[in-house]
């Protein structure tokens, strides 16, 4: 199979959370071919990929991951100690693994195909129900959780931050993450909200 042109070689972190675009995701690092990679990404301001993993762990031999993930863009780091890192990561587009490589550090890169995002949509008069819990998750958590800018006017940013609040297992926020469709991701959210009594008025 052929490479596709517009395939991009990245870093991957698999890692037992999910990160959505444009969603706020914290690490500390301490495992030396995860502080290289942070190191390399700050030094070159270059981005890694996130992907749930499959299976294996976070620590140790290399866990495979899901083949679609999220760009993760390092926005803020702190080194309390030597050997520890912590940063903070943003998302930013969703991407398709193509082909795996392991390197010598044990590091995975991949060649990744990334996925546009569709263009911003106001959410459905029907779908509105979710509005006042997301908005009060956000005041309860401010932007630390959540970064700016807010767009609860957009459905595909609103589903994002639905799906990366909601108690779900990571595979069905892996799911939700995978489609495509900004109306479907909603209308499942929505579902699951009505099933527990979390909507609001519209």
């Amino acid at each position: 199979m052929s490479t596709p042109i517009d395939a991009v070689e990245i870093p991957i972190f698999p890692l037992s959370t999910v990160l959505f675009p444009g969603g706020v995701l914290p690490l500390k690092l301490f495992e030396a071919r995860y502080l290289d990679m942070a190191a390399r990404c700050m030094r070159t301001n270059s981005p890694f990929g996130v992907c749930l993993i499959s299976e294996g762990g976070e620590v140790g031999e290399p866990a495979v991951p899901h083949g679609l993930g999220t760009i993760a863009r390092i926005v803020d780091w702190d080194m309390p100690q030597a050997g520890l890192l912590f940063i903070k990561t943003v998302g930013g587009e969703r991407f398709r693994i193509v082909e795996r490589r392991l390197q010598p550090d044990r590091l995975q890169t991949a060649r990744v195909v990334p996925l546009p995002e569709p263009a911003p949509q106001p959410v459905p008069e029907a779908l509105q129900g979710a509005l006042p819990l997301l908005k009060a998750i956000i005041e309860d958590t401010g932007s630390e959780a959540f970064a700016e800018p807010h767009r609860l006017d957009d459905a595909t940013w609103v589903g994002y931050r639905l799906a990366e609040v909601l108690p779900i297992p990571s595979l069905a926020r892996q799911r939700l993450l995978e489609l495509d469709d900004t109306l479907s991701r909603l209308e499942i959210i929505h579902r699951y909200l009505a099933q527990h009594n979390l909507l609001g008025g519209k």
